[in-house]
């Protein structure tokens, strides 16, 4: 069974690499996004040798010193938010997932206090 099942059918893309940037997961999604540069034939592969620079040498800094790194994108007039974050489990960092959530729309913002 696979650990990251959950997310097979989630509307948004979900990669996870390891430390050294081997891809170990991808959704359903993921995979059709980068199905141009493999799809899910990527897992397996480096996640580095997926991205140009300088966005290689950002995920090279985020698996040494793992931390979230958030930002949006805008490509083929689609917007999203590209959200990375260390791949924890039982407190020890295994490698990074990245969250790919299409941005559509005007977003509603609401302060809660």
């Amino acid at each position: 069974m696979n650990q990251f099942n959950y997310f097979d059918e989630a509307d948004f893309a979900v990669t996870v690499c390891d430390l050294s940037g081997i891809i170990v997961y991808m959704n359903r999604k993921s995979a059709a996004t980068f199905a141009k540069d493999g799809g899910s034939d990527l897992v397996g592969k480096s996640l580095l040798d997926c991205h140009p620079e300088p966005a290689r040498a950002k995920l090279l800094e985020l698996l040494q010193s793992p931390r979230l790194n958030i930002y949006t994108i805008e490509k083929n007039a689609v917007q999203k938010m590209i959200y990375q974050a260390p791949w924890i489990e039982n407190g020890r960092t295994l490698g990074l997932m990245e969250l790919s959530l299409p941005l559509e729309g005007d977003i509603p913002h609401f302060l809660r206090n």
